[in-house]
């Protein structure tokens, strides 16, 4: 009798030097399957956490983007690169501005909340059905549109000219990068990124994130988490065993009212049914499911 497919997720601690897909590649060689994923790309010169999903689990993917992101990065201030880092040639100012850390603090603070950030030329961002850092790397011009992004905490945490260390909690689809970017811009410079570390995903730790060498056939099977543990924002419902035989045929069930357009359904044994989404007149309708799979 075969055992069941692997379903859940594994925070990896990703090296500096290697690609997020490298990364996915590891898992899915142990786990013997094709269906893994992960949950927003880090930069190949970045280290830190990536949420690398198994089976079913790659259902939460949009998920597990709700929750922030913490990193640590530092700037050399008075130079840059079409890049952004250190990935592409980068030319020093002649004569920079050289900002006061009151300066610098206050640009941090304009940066904070809700704001509209273009993404860095040389990214993963299509253009026209291309990545942009393909057409960059061609030398053919890239026009990218600001996206809205949130920034909920950009704290300086070192300055010595020209380096800037900084603290930042943001929303996914945020790019590191292009907050140096625009902060040496408010201050008529530069700069280019360093260095990055993503430090944690919502509860995810660095500190707690696997090693990819530790990830084997046997260690997956203990290492991975539970589907459930991808959702720990959204609140959660106990379905009956009817409800979960509705919502297993597609059907919708009623729950007592609720705030939340969208809800973790768990059964008796607390495993996850699936996402209860809030239907306009009524009642609840499972999307993703993972009835029988988890």
């Amino acid at each position: 009798m075969s055992s069941p497919p692997l379903v859940g997720l594994i925070p990896i601690d990703k090296p500096a030097g290697v690609s997020s897909r490298a990364v996915v590649d590891v898992v899915a060689r142990a786990a013997g399957t094709k269906s893994v994923g992960h949950a927003g790309t880090l930069d190949p010169l970045a280290r830190g956490v990536v949420l690398v999903c198994v089976g079913a689990a790659t259902r939460l993917v949009d998920h597990l983007h709700e929750l922030p992101k913490h990193y640590r990065a530092t700037f050399a201030l008075g130079r840059s690169s079409p890049s952004d880092d250190l990935e592409t040639p980068v030319v020093i100012e002649e004569d920079p501005p050289r900002p006061d850390a009151g300066a610098l603090a206050a640009a941090a603070r304009s940066l904070e909340g809700e704001i509209l950030q273009r993404p860095c030329d040389y990214s993963a961002v299509h253009v026209d059905g291309k990545r942009a850092y393909r057409l960059a790397r061609k030398g053919r011009p890239v026009e990218l549109a600001p996206k809205p992004v949130r920034i909920d905490r950009l704290a300086i945490l070192g300055y010595d000219w020209p380096r800037l260390e900084v603290d930042v909690i943001c929303s996914s689809g945020t790019f590191i990068r292009a907050i140096g970017r625009d902060l040496a811009a408010a201050l008529g410079t530069g700069a280019v990124m360093e260095s990055l570390e993503r430090s944690a995903i919502g509860p995810f730790q660095r500190a707690s994130a696997v090693d990819p060498d530790a990830v084997n056939p046997t260690s997956l099977v203990r290492l991975l988490q539970p589907a459930l543990a991808a959702v720990p924002h959204l609140a959660r419902v106990t379905v009956s065993r009817q409800d979960r035989d509705s919502l297993a045929l597609g059907r919708p069930i009623s729950l007592p009212p609720e705030s939340a357009e969208a809800l973790a359904a768990v059964d008796d044994d607390g495993l996850l049914v699936g996402i209860l989404r809030a239907l306009p007149g009524g009642g609840y309708r499972l999307r993703p499911s993972f009835i029988g799979r988890n």
